[in-house]
């Protein structure tokens, strides 16, 4: 995968300031859009003020779903669409989406009826558990909407005997339990650079930059500025597209727009190193009820097993970090279902969390929050030229299907029509490089638009979340590292300094003085 030079993206800011559409974030759905528009000839330029996908887009759940449980809600359209894009991902990006069996444990038959019809009306209501009938009910409804395309096996249940026998560590108290299939992303990180890569390479009109925020706006200009260096750059775009997830409100502010759409969550995830329990998962994902009512999972995933997610509201996401309580909520939410398995703190080896962009909601249960998506617009005034687009909500299922719904509103911003589809088109496909290699390591140095050292081992490879650390590989990458960027002695100590301090901080990571483990014991996805 190749990325453009960011230093000749940067200098074509000063030559070419003009630009069709101007999309201001890298995640999923900036970078789904920008792919989406530069298959239709349109000029756009992305920019992220951090690193492409560093926000909700690499937090995710690393779940490709339809959202059995949005079933309750009533919201068949979004599962159905869930379920499309779900299929169209299997079969455009085999690459980096796999299937994933899903293993539900039961612990009522009857249980969740009476709950499910008030939420289904719109009424609110407590969480309660779901039981047999009603998982039956929903699974058979999420088979329906799939029959046509039978991509996945339909599901089916186990009774208590077989599954104890399957796995004696489950909680004995269960009835049954429920498998159905949805599907994986392991590298979503990687995933979102390749949408990039291909919307680079389908239209010489395509730019996109990191470490570029946006400043201000100044008449019918936007003042960019590269966070490295500092330089301003002002461009002139005829459309804008507000698509930074949880800062969609501090984006319109700095746009002299302000708004209050975002009713942002966290969610946290821990990555566990258990040989146990990553055998009692037997390659399955595991999908529970807390006792909150809260749906939990966890699963294996780059060798290590992900444990998630925490739903809590919050109003700054640079504020957002995986605290305490969330980590206690998480490891005693495993022993709800293997209460015979030892997990503590010291099996986990980091945590992440991001925030989820949902639109401004009262609901004091924020599970009842829709993850759908939505476009609001901010028309053009006599201050602001431009109409500006701000891309709310969604989930990393739906990102092609929100993109082509904006795309088209873009269209005819612009008075063009839509020339091609992306419904049909693969997603880069070139194999996932092999962290542990090299060769593989200095390749995407080179040409992915790492700038800083943590963008490669958080979000251009796993090892930053999933590696087993010591210091002495931690130096060793930092080395070559700066041999392949040409960092001086000052630069190095920089990055270093920097990437400790976010893996420590923000990821819980241990820098261990032992022998490093040997990368033997790392799986990660690999292209068959």
């Amino acid at each position: 995968m190749r990325l453009p030079e960011r230093s000749a993206t940067l200098d074509s800011l000063t030559k070419r300031p003009a630009a069709d559409v101007l999309i201001v974030g890298g995640g999923i759905n900036g970078a789904g859009l920008l792919r989406e528009l530069a298959l239709n000839g349109v000029d756009a330029l992305l920019v992220d003020q951090a690193d492409f996908s560093a926000g909700a887009t690499s937090a995710s759940s690393r779940m490709i779903h339809g959202g059995l449980r949005y079933l309750e809600n009533g919201e068949f359209r979004l599962v159905r669409e869930s379920l499309r894009e779900r299929d169209r991902l299997l079969r455009l990006a085999p690459h980096a989406v796999r299937p994933l069996p899903t293993t539900i444990p039961i612990f009522s038959r009857w249980s969740g009826f009476g709950n499910a019809t008030k939420r289904f009306l719109g009424l609110s209501t407590p969480p309660a558990t779901r039981g047999a009938a009603l998982i039956k009910v929903g699974l058979s409804l999420y088979d329906l909407l799939t029959a046509r395309r039978r991509v996945l096996p339909p599901h089916h249940f186990t009774g208590r005997t077989a599954a104890l026998r399957l796995r004696p560590q489950l909680h004995p108290g269960i009835v049954c339990t429920a498998t159905y299939h949805d599907a994986q992303v392991a590298l979503p990180e990687r995933l979102c650079l390749e949408l990039i890569a291909d919307a680079c390479a389908a239209h010489p009109g395509s730019r996109a930059l990191n470490y570029c925020a946006l400043r201000r706006r100044d008449g019918s200009a936007v003042v960019l500025q590269d966070t490295v260096t500092g330089r301003e750059y002002a461009v002139r775009p005829r459309v804008i597209v507000n698509a930074t997830g949880g800062w969609i409100d501090l984006a319109n502010t700095a746009l002299g727009a302000p708004t209050r759409w975002i009713g942002g969550t966290k969610g946290s995830h821990l990555v566990i190193e258990h040989p146990e329990l990553m055998a009692a998962c037997r390659g399955e994902q595991l999908f529970y009820e807390n006792p909150d009512g809260r749906v939990c999972i966890f699963f294996p995933v780059n060798g290590r097993v992900l444990v998630g997610s925490t739903d809590i509201r919050i109003d700054n996401p640079d504020a957002a970090v995986c605290d305490e309580r969330e980590i206690d909520y998480m490891l005693e939410s495993v022993r709800t279902v293997f209460p015979r398995l030892q997990l503590g703190r010291e099996h986990i080896v980091s945590h992440f969390c991001g925030v989820r962009p949902l639109p401004a909601s009262a609901d004091g249960f924020t599970g009842r929050i829709s993850r759908d998506h939505s476009c609001r617009t901010l028309p053009p005034g006599e201050d602001r030229p431009w109409p500006v687009h701000a891309m709310i909500g969604g989930k990393w299922t739906t990102f092609r299907a929100f993109a082509e719904q904006v795309a088209d509103r873009i269209f005819t911003d612009l008075g063009r029509l839509r020339t091609a589809s992306s419904a049909d088109r693969p997603i880069g496909g070139e194999a996932t490089p092999n962290a542990h290699a090299p060769g593989d390591l200095q390749a995407i140095l080179r040409h992915e638009a790492v700038v800083h050292l943590d963008d490669l081992l958080l979000r251009r490879t796993p090892l930053g979340l999933y590696e087993i650390w010591t210091e002495e590989r931690f130096t060793a990458l930092a080395r070559l590292a700066a041999d392949a960027l040409g960092w001086d002695a000052a630069r190095r100590t920089d990055e270093e300094a920097r990437a400790r301090q976010i893996l420590i901080q923000r990821h819980g990571v241990r820098l261990n003085p032992a022998p490093a483990q040997s990368p033997a014991s790392l799986h990660y996805v690999q292209r068959p």
